[in-house]
């Protein structure tokens, strides 16, 4: 009699055991199940998928239309990128008029048009293009700059843009975002902050790109930016002249070049000042990682 008392509480104890392990079991296939419903969203530009990434963290899936060292005023999506669009539920755009998307957005929109259109650059104030050159003191009016993301203030209107789109999207976890991006806007905010500082005692303050990307960061930190590149163009050889004049009176070393883009004007005017060409990427996916380097390149060559 002992016995089988015995033999049927280990039975009780071994069905108890059962089926908490069912449980948590069931339990884990849900949550994994939960996880691997990801929203699909879609952006132009690798610094939005950070962005992106930041706020919906293990809850979204992201595509970029744009890859890696491509050139985003020509660039041309691929079949599978039409693929992974046509499945997506929102579209990140950067909304300031970068030429990938006056061309495609509305072809893009065309493909899925149930999916939410999220313009990252609304309440973002444009500023025009500086695209002459320094010395002749004229202007080319009505040609804004789309690079808006090279702002660290504009970066967090475009990481609050992106949580509305995915609380529109997801709205259940309205907080999960929430949380994740107030915790990403801190750090955008504290690097800011960095910046400022590290940029605040510098006297030559001017420095020479190729491409005019750096405009927005130019304004937010009282730098003055000298482009190559004049209306998407190669410099003539008078403007070749001016260039290398401009950099000799502002004691400019290097010459900043993207890329995505052909290095050889600036490695002409590098070679003509007895200076050198440093790479640094707008595009670069690791966005605060990239604005940090930028940082440390800055104040290398300018004092």
């Amino acid at each position: 009699m002992e016995r089988n008392r015995v033999t049927t509480a280990i039975s009780i104890v071994l069905a108890l055991v059962l089926a908490a392990a069912l449980a948590v079991s069931a339990m884990s296939c849900e949550r994994k199940e939960e996880i691997s419903k990801k929203i699909g969203v879609v952006v132009t530009i690798l610094p939005q998928a950070e962005f992106v990434e930041s706020v919906g963290g293990e809850r979204v899936e992201v595509n970029v239309m744009v890859p890696p060292g491509a050139n985003v005023h020509i660039y041309e999506p691929t079949p599978s990128q039409m693929t992974a669009l046509a499945k997506a539920e929102m579209y990140a755009k950067v909304g300031s008029g970068i030429e990938f998307e006056l061309v495609w957005i509305d072809k893009l929109v065309a493909v899925n048009k149930k999916m939410l259109i999220v313009d990252c650059s609304k309440g973002v104030e444009l500023q025009e293009m500086i695209g002459e050159y320094e010395h002749d003191g004229e202007h080319e009016h009505g040609v804004m700059d789309p690079h808006i993301w090279m702002s660290l203030l504009n970066a967090q209107i475009m990481v609050r843009n992106i949580c509305d789109g995915l609380v529109q999207v997801d709205p259940d976890n309205k907080p999960y975002y929430e949380r994740n991006r107030d915790a990403y806007l801190q750090k955008l905010a504290e690097l800011d902050q960095i910046i400022r500082n590290g940029l605040s005692g510098l006297t030559n303050r001017r420095f020479m790109v190729y491409h005019p990307s750096f405009g927005y960061f130019a304004r937010e930190y009282n730098l003055t930016m000298i482009p190559i590149e004049e209306e998407g163009k190669e410099p003539t050889a008078a403007g070749l002249v001016h260039l290398i004049e401009q950099a000799k009176e502002h004691d400019i070393k290097v010459i900043f070049a993207e890329p995505q883009f052909n290095p050889q004007s600036a490695e002409v005017i590098a070679g003509a000042i007895g200076g050198r060409v440093v790479f640094i990427n707008p595009l670069a996916q690791n966005y605060i990682a990239n604005l940090r380097s930028l940082l440390d390149e800055l104040l290398q060559v300018m004092e």
